[in-house]
């Protein structure tokens, strides 16, 4: 397992759409090994492969009692209701947003070795899940954000249009 170089706002590789995984090999097992180190070394709650600089739909997250949860080639099915709340994202340091995003969703994916597999979420797990699925479409939390709000000094702006 390694740490891997985490993307930042810019890189153009977050910006495009992930390619399908075709391949569930031990290539794949070694990336999803080494976005879960890089994760957890970075002190996030969940990472896509193309912060890492992987264009492929690729996701781990790993939120309070869900335990680490590797998702490969994952879509959203069904969401209900919604929330506002603040997010973050590694790729996007030192800023926090106000993001909308559905209350619950219904993932479904592959694990590791291609079986398919459901997820149902609420609260922070169906954020998170939202978030780092965002990011396999080249969208980050700053384009979905309501109010952008820079950690430095706490002032509230607007984001651009």
């Amino acid at each position: 397992m390694a740490i891997r170089f985490m993307r930042t706002e810019g890189d153009e590789v977050l910006r495009k759409k992930a390619m399908p995984v075709k391949r569930f090999d031990a290539a794949l097992g070694r990336i999803l090994d080494d976005m879960a180190e890089s994760m957890y070394h970075y002190e996030g709650v969940g990472l896509a492969a193309p912060q890492i600089g992987i264009s492929k739909q690729i996701v781990v997250v790993d939120v309070a009692d869900s335990g680490l949860l590797e998702l490969v080639n994952p879509k959203i099915v069904a969401s209900q209701g919604e929330e506002l709340d603040i997010e973050g994202c590694l790729s996007v340091p030192f800023t926090y947003g106000e993001v909308i995003r559905a209350a619950s969703v219904t993932v479904v994916a592959q694990d590791r070795c291609g079986e398919a597999i459901e997820v149902e979420a609420e609260g922070l797990f169906a954020r998170a899940l939202q978030h780092e699925i965002d990011h396999l479409h080249g969208v980050l939390f700053i384009d979905r954000a309501t109010r952008i709000l820079p950690a430095d000094d706490g002032s509230a702006l607007e984001p651009e249009d």
